[in-house]
């Protein structure tokens, strides 16, 4: 039995192809800043798809963290346990300032 035209074109849009939605400017920025410090050409017609510009960027992601101050917690997690040692009138310990991990915990274990 041959499918209709219409069933056809429903199983072949099950995928969501049909529908290309171009990368952010966002979105292309941070793939190019990821670019660079990774040394990793970015493909040109990536561009134009955000999904497969998105699964570029959680590939190469990995890569571009590994500077010796991406394990360092943000200037927000900073100010955040500061104020928090503020009111408790505690001292945030010296090596959560070198570890993101640590000064999660403290933070989480302060509040």
């Amino acid at each position: 039995m041959q499918p209709t035209s219409i069933e056809t074109t429903a199983t072949s849009f099950n995928s969501n192809d049909y529908h290309v939605v171009p990368a952010t400017e966002k979105q292309i920025r941070f793939a190019r800043n990821i670019a660079q410090r990774t040394r990793v050409e970015l493909p040109a017609d990536l561009t134009s798809d955000r999904r497969r510009l998105s699964r570029w960027i959680d590939a190469h992601r990995k890569q571009a963290a590994t500077s010796p101050f991406s394990n360092y917690p943000s200037s927000k997690q900073v100010a955040f346990a500061e104020r928090i040692a503020r009111i408790k009138n505690r001292d945030v310990p010296r090596e959560c300032f070198r570890d993101k991990t640590l000064m999660s915990k403290w933070i989480d274990s302060n509040r």
